[in-house]
């Protein structure tokens, strides 16, 4: 009964052989944005950061579409190290291989952002939170965000990040982050010492300020 069934098993069993080889060939890499990675724990990102990648602002989890490739990997190597202190991020970026990160942050990169109003300095500052986007308080050594973040607190290349159009949650839990010394990833620790200079107010009212300027702006 045996002898009959074996080229059948032989049949089958190259026939799945081939198929699996012609998957791996033609299988598509493995997408962390909206797959997660290959180890346990490294979850989507669009699970916390929204299909688009721009966030949600009401859970506090912020936009990550658009910022710079550099920037994220670095955040997420800051993860792993202790640098930067969330309950959330630090078991999955420490999940994430080499590969899946330069991936999954190449593809955050390349993803849309929401334009930047094109404010500066030469505009007029009106309440707490323009005031210190706009001009700083240079008595207390706080300079203005837009002279290290860009106009319209766009971001800098990989060093310095947007601001604009980050939930105001987000961006008040890291300033008070950096003032608590949970957050210490900032070469000569420049965000530490503004952030410690900065009243609760203070850091309640810029943040509200960036999360909620508009590209309309640019036009007054």
């Amino acid at each position: 009964m045996e002898r009959p069934t074996m080229p059948l098993k032989r049949t089958l069993a190259s026939g799945l052989v081939l198929l699996a080889m012609s998957s791996v060939q033609a299988g598509e890499p493995r997408n962390v944005f909206l797959q997660g990675g290959s180890q346990p724990g490294a979850t989507a990102c669009m699970a916390c950061h929204g299909r688009d990648g721009l966030g949600v602002a009401p859970a506090g989890f912020p936009r990550l579409a658009g910022l710079s490739a550099q920037y994220l990997s670095k955040q997420l190597s800051d993860f792993k190290e202790g640098k930067r202190v969330s309950p959330v991020m630090q078991p999955l970026a420490s999940a994430l291989t080499p590969d899946e990160i330069t991936s999954v942050t190449t593809a955050l990169a390349a993803m849309p952002a929401p334009p930047a109003p094109s404010i500066n300095r030469s505009h007029a500052a009106k309440g707490v939170g323009q005031t210190l986007a706009l001009r700083g308080a240079w008595e207390r050594n706080i300079p203005e965000c837009v002279s290290c973040h860009g106009p319209g607190g766009a971001g800098v290349g990989s060093a310095f990040p947007p601001l604009a159009n980050q939930p105001a949650l987000y961006l008040a839990g890291q300033l008070n982050a950096w003032r608590s010394g949970l957050r210490r990833n900032d070469p000569s620790d420049l965000m530490g010492h503004i952030a410690r200079a900065m009243t609760e107010e203070e850091v309640t009212a810029v943040a509200e300020y960036f999360a909620t300027v508009a590209p309309q702006e640019a036009a007054q």
